[in-house]
């Protein structure tokens, strides 16, 4: 860890941070989740990095905060940078921001990659809502868009599409279409700041 820096993201960050999670999410489930430009975050949520000694991106992490809930919107730990403790890190530096913004839960929402599934269970995270993530794609197989659109619109024609399903449909979804994702919640209680800490803020 001595050779990264745990920080607030500044603009001059943005092109480095795009690199950083295309090339983290590349091998799993968000493979194709791709952004031109990185989502703002309003306070009081965050965007933190960890940045290499050169400046680039090693591993990025945003927040959303509202009405005592902050929700992880992105994480992600450049290939090159695994297993050093960069998601560990952020995380805590994360629960830290969230509970000072007057959080009493963190949460996030990801797909069904076994090792982010295990990443969250050993940061102390609980499982529980579940949800779809169904794609219809025509050139993986062309009746797909059929069966998600009953009644196209006059003079389109669906390609790809991106649906959200219950659980319960999970079975006969697999069966609809090639690409189904289960989307799970995770969620950890977080701790009051401490007295030194609020009298800081």
């Amino acid at each position: 860890m001595s050779s990264y820096t745990i920080r607030e993201y500044a603009p001059a960050d943005e092109t480095s941070w795009l690199r950083c999670r295309v090339l983290a999410f590349l091998d799993t489930a968000y493979f194709d989740d791709v952004w031109r430009a990185k989502p703002p975050v309003a306070a009081p949520g965050f965007a933190l990095v960890a940045a290499d000694e050169h400046g680039a991106m090693a591993a990025v992490m945003d927040v959303a905060v509202e009405d005592g809930l902050a929700t992880i919107e992105t994480v992600a730990v450049h290939p090159d940078h695994r297993r050093r403790g960069l998601g560990r890190a952020l995380l805590a530096a994360a629960t830290a921001r969230a509970a000072a913004a007057s959080a009493t839960t963190l949460d996030a929402w990801t797909r069904d990659d076994p090792g982010t599934l295990d990443w969250y269970r050993a940061m102390g995270f609980a499982e529980s809502d579940h949800y779809l993530h169904v794609y219809a794609n025509h050139y993986t197989e062309p009746a797909e868009p059929k069966r998600a659109v009953a009644t196209p619109r006059p003079g389109l024609k669906p390609m790809i599409l991106f649906l959200h399903g219950k659980l319960a449909d999970e079975q006969r979804m697999r069966e609809e279409f090639s690409r189904v994702h289960v989307c799970r919640r995770f969620a950890m209680q977080l701790s009051a700041p401490s007295s030194d800490t609020a009298r800081a803020r």
